[in-house]
């Protein structure tokens, strides 16, 4: 955004302000991810998390005496719905956005928020072009595919394979962190004889795990998400393909257990860290659990975080202007429940930790590394 847009803006808000009803607005956010589509089960885990703050913040009085209101939109993690729901937040008048989940729908809306002046903060895309910009209101509370890939491949060359294949859903993020672990893996020497697509939505596999089997592969690492990769871990048990198969985080649901059964077990995930599991978030662990929800997903409390990194910010900030509460972002030092938060240039954060789990038929998952 240019200084005149910028200055034209804060202009607009300031005598929105005057209105007579403006006194009583509250600092309403955006929170845009699916609700339906293929991968609603990570949207419900973003929704639960920034519900679950939002509800706590108020109650604790809001941000400077302002309560926090939520306008929920679904994009369902597509892109063209993506750019609709963010000018639709454009229109109901959000100042700050958690999301998008998908990176494939994170880019796109961020030109718009970026262009209009709100500030958003992605709590699950991965995708280092979305920050690479240099856009000023860009913001994650997740790592970065360059971060996840090596440690993902870093395993993988630990294990001595002798031969891999990668296969990845042609999608932003799929072939993003599928190019992201082929590349270290080339680099390290180790005999990388696929990198294939397939097509998000597809069922039928049959034929990739024939190219598969007749590689004669021993490990196959899958960039996409959970419902893609849980047939093509049931087929491949059907088939007897005897391979171990990895993926990143947008596969560490335990809805793959539903769709693979016993196939799942086995599969190695890069994940966050079990935020739950840490002493200092019991109590908020508790919360969740009171309500009946499950705060173990890997965008529960990421997204927890980003509302919270909103409020924090405008307290530093003094301000619900986006842009000065960008500035105290980017200046300023956060204890939340995903640990130490600073912000680079770019709005990535200082550092961010992966894991490598070995996921069970029952859902739960060990830590490996």
């Amino acid at each position: 955004m240019n200084n005149y847009r910028r200055y034209a803006l804060a202009a607009s808000i300031s005598a929105a302000l005057m209105l007579p009803m403006a006194a009583a607005a509250e600092i309403r956010i955006g929170i845009a991810g699916p609700m339906t589509g293929p991968v609603a089960q990570y949207g419900d885990m973003q929704f639960s998390g920034a519900r679950m703050a939002i509800q706590r913040i108020n109650a604790s009085g809001g941000v400077n005496g302002e309560m926090l209101e939520a306008v929920e939109v679904d994009d369902v993690c597509d892109p063209k719905q993506a750019v609709t729901v963010a000018n639709r937040l454009v229109n109901e008048g959000v100042s700050f956005v958690v999301g998008h989940l998908c990176s494939s729908s994170t880019q796109p809306a961020s030109d718009i928020y970026e262009d209009e002046g709100i500030l958003m903060i992605t709590p699950a895309a991965t995708s280092p072009d979305i920050t690479a910009r240099g856009y000023e209101l860009v913001f994650r509370t997740i790592g970065l595919d360059s971060m996840q890939g090596p440690v993902a491949a870093q395993h993988l060359i630990s294990l001595e394979p002798e031969r891999v294949a990668i296969v990845h859903d042609k999608q932003q993020y799929g072939e993003g962190i599928a190019t992201a672990v082929r590349n270290e893996l080339e680099e390290a020497g180790v005999n990388v004889v696929m990198f294939e697509g397939i097509t998000a939505g597809d069922k039928d596999f049959s034929s990739l795990v024939t190219k598969l089997k007749q590689a004669n592969v021993d490990y196959v690492y899958y960039g996409g998400y959970h419902p893609e990769l849980g047939l093509i871990l049931r087929q491949a048990r059907q088939a007897d393909l005897n391979a171990t198969f990895m993926g990143p985080e947008g596969v560490g649901n335990k809805d793959i257990n539903t769709i693979a059964g016993e196939a799942s077990e086995g599969l190695l995930v890069t994940l966050p860290p079990s935020f739950d599991e840490k002493e200092e978030n019991q109590e908020l662990v508790k919360a969740f659990q009171d309500k009946g929800e499950d705060p173990s997903g890997p965008f529960v409390l990421t997204s927890y975080t980003a509302v919270q990194l909103i409020a924090d910010g405008i307290e530093q900030a003094g301000s619900t202007d986006p842009f000065e509460v960008a500035e105290a972002l980017r200046e300023g030092t956060f204890e939340t429940p995903i640990g130490t938060v600073s912000y680079n240039e770019n709005g990535d954060m200082e550092a961010f930790e992966f894991v490598v789990y070995e996921w069970h038929a029952d859902g739960s998952k060990t830590p490996v590394n």
